[in-house]
């Protein structure tokens, strides 16, 4: 197995709202899961990077929240993606595939597109 890399400044967001719209609510645990794992095991997350994001979406009101009980008969807060989670996603995911179509044009021939 490699090794693990942090994930991406400003790409968190996207991927939250992302497991959040094909998963449906998760709580965090398992949305850092979901996320490492559909990374392929290639990102490593941070609760301490997770929990701030997942703070800071609520309060932009791109996701909500309620308490429930986990799998395992826990209490754990679930996240839910909103109607504005799911325009800003669209959004995001537009505005990444145009950043890496460039990225690419550059990476692939030095430049020369």
């Amino acid at each position: 197995m490699g090794e693990k890399t942090d994930v991406w400044q400003g790409t968190l967001a996207l991927m939250v709202l992302k497991t959040l719209e094909t998963m449906g609510p998760q709580h965090g645990y398992g949305l850092a899961r979901r996320i490492e794992q559909t990374s392929g095991d290639k990102l490593q997350l941070n609760y301490g990077t997770l929990y701030p994001a997942l703070l800071r979406l609520e309060q932009e009101g791109t996701i909500c929240s309620r308490w429930g009980a986990s799998e395992n008969n826990r209490r754990a807060k679930f996240y839910e993606l909103t109607r504005a989670g799911q325009r800003q996603l669209r959004k995001a995911a537009a505005e990444w595939e145009q950043t890496t179509e460039i990225l690419a044009r550059f990476l692939a021939q030095g430049g020369e597109a």
